[in-house]
């Protein structure tokens, strides 16, 4: 994706629905996918930290990072690592360890 894209497909979801998710998710509703339009945002239920690295043909490579969804920063990657694609990572929070064993997911 280009930056623009990051910010369409990924920052516009952020901020239209990000304050009844996150308002969810504090009260112990997991029953949240679909709500609020928010599917990928449901990696914060296991995920304390998200990071998109996408390159595409048209625009240089962004890191697109954002911590408990409730808000999202894009910079430039400074040492590219993709020739093109994208690139999620989940970094789990510590009660959510348990879903890296393969028997659990």
């Amino acid at each position: 994706m280009t930056r623009a894209e990051l910010i369409s497909n990924l920052g516009t979801i952020a901020r239209s629905g990000t304050t009844n998710f996150v308002e969810a998710l504090k009260s112990g509703n997991i029953n949240l996918i679909g709500q609020f339009g928010v599917g990928f945002y449901s990696t914060f239920l296991a995920g304390r930290k998200v990071q998109v690295i996408s390159k595409s043909p048209d625009d240089a490579e962004h890191i697109w990072e954002s911590e408990a969804a409730s808000e999202y920063t894009i910079r430039r990657a400074e040492q590219p690592q993709l020739t093109r694609g994208t690139q999620l990572t989940i970094f789990l929070k510590e009660e959510a360890l348990e879903y890296l064993k393969e028997d659990k997911l």
